[in-house]
């Protein structure tokens, strides 16, 4: 087992000491168990759809196909459009865009770390993971803030991971590991399932009258 691989499943052991891993979320004071599934149904689906997309960046990257990775990056738009979009609901317009940047900002340090693998720059692969650990933290800062029910730790270890899963991708993409490429795709799956279930229970508990 290599040392990239080792290391996500530290973050994974933290990670599952912090929340938990396959629990499902729970309605919370006057929520509707049924809107609060609901909302972690579009949550996954929408989560799962960013990972599907930035692996089609990554790998167009690999190929240096153009075209299709300009399709792909309109979809990664879309889609992370849509997932900030979610918390207009809850917390509004500002918050929401202040989300979408975030996340572009954590996906253009997937972005930077791909090209960078692909050149072979040692000194900008590094450049793009000090990107992503920070951030990390600036997602976990802004998160926690909004909601008391997102401890800042969490949803750094939360997100780290999703970060360090990419990198595992994205070596695999340049070793051309195709077989250990599909096994990274289930793990990324399950993964950004926790982040959607923990954001969905947070959301039910800081505003129950929103799913009643």
């Amino acid at each position: 087992m290599n040392k990239i691989h080792l290391s996500i499943l530290a973050l994974v052991f933290v990670l599952v000491s912090l929340v938990g891993c396959g629990y499902e979320p729970r309605a919370s004071g006057n929520a509707n168990p049924a809107s609060v599934a609901e909302m972690q149904q579009n949550l996954r689906d929408l989560w799962v759809g960013h990972i599907f997309w930035v692996r089609h960046v990554v790998s167009n990257i690999a190929t240096n196909d153009p075209e299709e990775r300009d399709a792909a990056e309109k979809e990664v738009v879309t889609n992370t459009k849509q997932i900030a979009h979610t918390i207009v609901p809850f917390y509004g317009e500002v918050a929401s865009e202040k989300f979408y940047s975030l996340l572009d900002g954590n996906i253009g340090a997937v972005r930077e770390y791909s090209e960078a693998t692909v050149a072979e720059n040692k000194q900008q692969q590094d450049a793009a993971l000090a990107h992503l650990a920070a951030n990390a933290d600036e997602i976990a800062d802004f998160l926690s803030h909004l909601n008391p029910h997102l401890q800042k730790d969490t949803v750094r270890a939360l997100i780290a991971t999703h970060g360090a899963h990419h990198v595992l991708q994205i070596k695999q993409y340049k070793a051309k590991d195709y077989a250990p490429l599909g096994a990274t795709w289930p793990m990324m799956r399950q993964h950004i399932y926790v982040i959607a279930d923990t954001l969905t229970t947070a959301l039910a508990k800081q505003f129950p009258s929103k799913f009643s």
